[in-house]
């Protein structure tokens, strides 16, 4: 495969959800810090050229249990956002690597997703004109709420589906338009949502349910119990 993908993994959060004193990328996963397998998940692709990782500007653990294992990851200081840690780590992917075509955005909290499941997102994603993203249909009933939490209505889930990442998308044109919209004063909290703010529709790519975020300290069980069965099956 001759395209010339970076994989930008935005690790600059301050885990408000997880609770505690550790920050869930860091939190212990079978052996190694959670971002570990959310490296290793993303690099597995052949496309995938570099990792470049944004971390807070005080961040001070990367160094100690990551870079050791992973010398030729690079980092760049993030931002307040997720949005603006993607926008700082387009630009220096960008300065770094002019020739860099695609960039592939992955959640540091989401380290179990399957070769298999990159390997459909990827082939999908160079075939299109306006990137793809991982998703799955929602399953469970919608309900829409009141102010107060009450139930105002029940929504149709038909058309709506669960974003995941990775997502992968045209490193300029993600650049213009994920600027465009933190010059707006807007925060996309996806990387498609910045695309979709400039009229471009992305595919969405059939995920993988196991390809779980970590958000609180329960979700470290269940994504151990992912991890083994995955090793199980080969």
């Amino acid at each position: 495969m001759s395209a010339s993908i970076h994989a930008l993994i935005p690790a600059a959060g301050c885990s408000v959800r997880f609770g505690g004193t550790t920050l869930k990328q860091y939190a212990h996963l079978l052996g190694s810090p959670v971002i570990a397998h959310s490296i290793d998940a993303v690099s597995r692709h052949p496309a995938v050229g570099a990792v470049t990782v944004a971390l807070a500007p005080d961040d001070g653990i990367f160094d100690e249990l990551v870079r050791p294992h992973y010398p030729a990851v690079r980092t760049v200081t993030g931002g307040a956002s997720r949005a603006r840690s993607v926008m700082n780590g387009l630009a220096a992917i960008l300065d770094h690597d002019a020739a860099c075509e695609w960039v592939l955005v992955h959640d540091a909290a989401r380290p179990c997703l399957r070769a298999a499941t990159l390997r459909r997102l990827v082939d999908a994603g160079l075939a299109s004109a306006q990137g793809a993203i991982l998703a799955v249909p929602v399953h469970d009933t919608l309900k829409r709420a009141d102010a107060a939490g009450r139930i105002e209505s029940t929504v149709d889930r038909t058309c709506y589906w669960a974003a995941q990442t990775p997502q992968l998308f045209r490193i300029r044109e993600l650049a213009v338009n994920l600027d465009a919209a933190l010059a707006a004063g807007e925060s996309p909290t996806d990387e498609a949502a910045a695309m979709e703010r400039a009229g471009a529709h992305p595919l969405l790519v059939m995920g993988d349910r196991g390809n779980i975020k970590i958000t609180g300290p329960e979700d470290l069980a269940l994504a151990q119990f992912i991890l083994q069965q995955q090793s199980l099956d080969g």
